[in-house]
């Protein structure tokens, strides 16, 4: 549960002999629960759908804040992960929470980078398969099978597949997920290599309906659940057939490193990301008059309308490419380019549901809704960016390599831009919003390795963050439009290691402007507001021993003080939030971790504690602290016949049945009226209490596993 790290920043690791106790279609969210700097929060137990932004908090900020890449390559973020990789497919996953490297394809990194290490190719032919059986009629099968080196070479790949199947744990609904993973890689002599992934996924999952807190507390007090219902009430259709995801994803990347003559060295990673599909939720009733059907007939009042949340594109494209040279011994110098195109269409459209209360499929034009002026009922977004930047960065080694060095500065261009058409029965408006920003980001890390034991070092980097583009829009309550984010961070570290234990310690400091807020809405959308500035300070604390007669004992804990620096506008004044507590801020989190190895028999035991938060803005709502758990057991046995690595395995969560908050799913600005500095109260009718992931219930995995 914890590696020795000598880089001049913290890293927080969880490696592959980890990964491989927990259950396999676990969230990638669940198997980095125990590292110090982060609370994240799960909203079920198949791992098929990784949660929404926001599932993450660190050091203050969350996962809108965190860079996720594949291999070097930008992934779709913490959030839904899940849809680019398997478990079994990762070989690690290294978080750097205060930390990006100059050449990342990467920005928005003021909460560090979770960089995931994909399944190296085995240079023997062969594979593994896995099956899985658990609660809420969870099955899952995955199989891999590998081509060792091929022909003479070094070149060798592997393809995966896995099918995922459950009921969802809270509420009625089915959930699906099949996925397919590709690699494929070459180590030359020299030193040059290249290794490819591609993954492609297919979910089909319910869309979540979070708690408030007094639906979480009737939950908790009386058994009544908040999922939805299993038939279709046309009155209150909160039927879970009329509220699913269908989503399709595709991820590419792929590093390469060439040895050139002349102590030069050439890197390139292009990387492509690109997701479609609708989501669909209940739009209400009809209204007499209101929509008409596409050969102009009106359609009755009252009749059950599914609204959609449509991602019709999603593409993601990019490269970066460095070219390095080594003047002498000590120093690598680098220059580099990375460039980045963003484009996403989003459509809004409503049909009527079906007779059975399902969601009809989003194209079909026997449900579609029409104005009476022929227009499609339906708003349509385009929202996107272009990237350009160049970075110059310096990797140097002094005193027989006891002193690391580190600079860099990489200057940042971004165009990008929001066009919003929305159509209604007296037509169409339009809105056409762009941006244009130039952004330095510096870098600088020192590191000194006192004797074999001891390191230190101190770490410090500029941070932007820009709105995405698809919230480029007027926010009516503070009546202004997001703007950048920045951030200077600090971080101070110390390590020491011998025999017998590892302590890593890492104190930091965060001083943040014009704070950006991703919240959740509904149905997968997110709206963003600026939460003027805030300071984090704290420290983050690793402890591990080496194994002891089998048993490896672990144990973290972050101490955080967050505050923001800022009243908030709000309804033509400002909430007095200035010296308060940062939202989505515990002061205390911590983990303990016990595993065990003996002979083939492996166990591994973990708590999560997590103190109280504010979750609105204004301070008047709190999620108490809670506590997480879980439990893996395990045996591997002797080859027999052609199973070279015959595995069985038993994975709990939530052991002892607790019914907890573990994370609102976004911030709001108030929970109840608030008095503003001009003294007035805030507008009785736009209070917005939060939503929050509640913890699922008891789960029980049971998984066989081989190699061949």
């Amino acid at each position: 549960m914890m590696r020795l790290q000598t880089a001049p920043h913290g890293v927080q690791t969880v490696g592959r002999q980890y990964i491989e106790m927990r259950s396999p279609q676990a969230a990638v969210v669940d198997l980095i629960r125990n590292v110090p700097s982060m609370n994240v929060a799960t909203n079920n137990t198949s791992g098929i759908t990784g949660g929404v932004t926001g599932a993450a908090e660190i050091r203050s900020l969350t996962d809108a804040d965190q860079t996720t890449t594949i291999n070097g390559g930008p992934a779709t973020g913490i959030n839904y992960i899940n849809q680019d990789i398997d478990a079994e497919d990762i070989e690690a996953i290294n978080i750097t929470p205060g930390s990006a490297s100059t050449d990342l394809p990467a920005t928005s990194s003021a909460a560090g980078v979770m960089s995931l290490v994909t399944h190296n190719a085995s240079k023997k032919a062969g594979g593994m398969v896995d099956f899985s059986y658990g609660t809420n009629n969870m099955s899952r099968e995955y199989i891999r099978l590998e081509s060792g080196n091929i022909g003479h070479t070094n070149l060798r790949s592997y393809v995966s597949f896995s099918h995922t199947h459950a009921r969802s744990w809270m509420g009625a609904g089915i959930n699906e997920r099949k996925n397919v993973d590709f690699g494929i890689q070459d180590n030359f002599k020299n030193g040059s290599y290249f290794k490819f992934f591609l993954s492609w996924d297919h979910t089909a999952a319910v869309v979540d309906n979070y708690a408030t807190a007094q639906e979480f507390l009737d939950y908790k007090h009386t058994g009544n659940g908040f999922g939805w219902k299993n038939y279709y009430d046309k009155s209150n259709n909160n039927y879970w057939g009329n509220n699913m995801s269908y989503w399709n994803e595709v991820t590419i990347s792929s590093p390469i490193h060439i040895e050139l003559p002349a102590r030069f060295a050439f890197d390139l990673t292009p990387y492509f990301n690109t997701g479609f599909g609708p989501e669909g939720y209940s739009g209400g009733t009809t209204a007499s008059g209101e929509y008409f059907t596409s050969n102009g007939s009106p359609v009755a009042a009252g009749q059950a309308v599914t609204a959609y949340y449509q991602q019709q594109m999603f593409i993601q494209t990019g490269a970066v490419a460095q070219l390095s040279y080594r003047p002498d011994r000590h120093n690598r110098v680098s220059l580099g380019y990375w460039y980045e195109n963003d484009d996403q269409i989003f459509k809004e459209p409503n049909n009527l549901t079906q007779s059975n209360g399902a969601m009809p499929n989003v194209d079909n034009t026997a449900t579609q809704l029409f104005y009476g002026n022929g227009e499609r009922a339906t708003a349509r977004t385009r929202a996107g960016y272009e990237l350009h930047a160049i970075f110059l960065q310096d990797q140097a080694k002094y005193l027989h390599d006891h002193l690391t060095v580190e600079a860099g500065l990489k200057y940042v261009m971004t165009n990008y831009w929001y066009m919003s058409d929305a159509n209604s029965a007296t037509g169409t408006s339009h809105d056409r919003l762009g941006m244009n920003t130039g952004i330095p980001l510096p870098h600088f890390a020192v590191g000194y390795q006192i004797d074999p034991h001891n390191q230190v070092y101190i770490n410090a980097e500029g941070d932007f963050r820009q709105p995405s583009p698809a919230n480029l829009a007027v926010n009516p309550r503070t009546e202004s439009l997001p703007r950048n984010q920045y951030a200077i961070k600090e971080e101070l570290g110390y390590r020491f290691h011998n025999d017998l234990v590892m302590v890593d310690l890492a104190l930091f400091n965060y001083n943040i402007t014009n704070r950006l807020l991703t919240t959740y809405v509904a149905a997968g959308q997110s709206a963003t507001i600026n939460a003027g500035n805030q300071t984090a300070r704290g420290l983050d604390l690793m402890v591990s021993t080496k194994p002891f007669h089998g048993f490896s004992p672990y144990a973290s804990v972050e101490y955080l003080h967050a505050t923001m620096d800022s009243n908030i506008p709000l309804d033509g004044s400002y909430i007095p939030t200035k010296g308060h507590e940062a939202v989505m801020s515990p002061k205390v989190m911590a983990n303990f971790g016990l595993t065990y190895n003996y002979r083939g028999f492996f166990a591994n035991a973990s708590l999560h504690y997590a103190g109280s938060q504010s979750v609105t803005l204004a301070g008047d709502e709190r999620m108490p602290g809670y506590v997480s758990d879980t439990l893996s057991l395990g045996y591997r046995a002797r080859p027999i016949g052609f199973a070279k690595s015959p595995t069985f395995r038993l994975n709990f969560t939530n052991l002892t049945g607790s019914i907890v908050r573990t994370a609102p799913t976004g911030v709001t600005t108030n929970a109840q009226q608030v008095r503003l500095m001009n003294g007035q109260m805030s507008n009785a009718d736009e209070v917005s209490p939060n939503t929050f992931f509640v913890e699922p219930r008891f789960s029980m995995t049971g998984t066989v596993s081989t190699s061949f």
